[in-house]
């Protein structure tokens, strides 16, 4: 089961973010989720334009850094929300994403939009497995 919380007393100026998952996907659809969920109300989001993504790194952590950090790039670039996410994790000589995402251009008049997210951050980042479950740890730069 994939969920997140927001931890309001890590940081302050920042948002900072627990999600887990019992599997990598869900722990990589959790803090996608949860990303998108600091900017806008994620129900609202329409379905409507579908994204593929192929990302690739040696360390778990680094992929779900990379992960993250694209998909907020494309809100930058593409002006879009994303409320939907197909997800792939493999591990042969790297870690490898393979991912479908889908969302729909921001519009000011209909979505509820909240803060802008400009980066995920370094600070106190970290992905760890514990009784089975995948955790991870991250901050949004707001």
């Amino acid at each position: 089961m994939e969920e997140y919380f927001f931890l309001d007393n890590i940081a302050t100026a920042d948002v900072a973010i627990e999600s887990r998952g019992d599997t990598l996907e869900e722990l990589f659809s959790a803090s996608a989720t949860a990303t998108f969920e600091v900017m806008a109300d994620t129900r609202e989001i329409q379905l409507e334009i579908k994204k593929v993504l192929h990302l690739e790194n040696s360390e778990i952590d680094g992929l779900l850094f990379d992960w993250l950090a694209e998909i907020i790039y494309l809100k930058d670039s593409e002006c879009m929300l994303f409320g939907k996410y197909v997800i792939n994790v493999t591990k042969n000589r790297n870690y490898q994403l393979d991912a479908e995402i889908f969302g729909e251009e921001i519009n000011q008049t209909r979505h509820d939009l909240r803060c802008d997210v400009k980066a995920i951050t370094f600070h106190l980042f970290e992905v760890y497995k514990k009784n089975g479950k995948w955790i991870s740890r991250f901050i949004l730069d707001l």
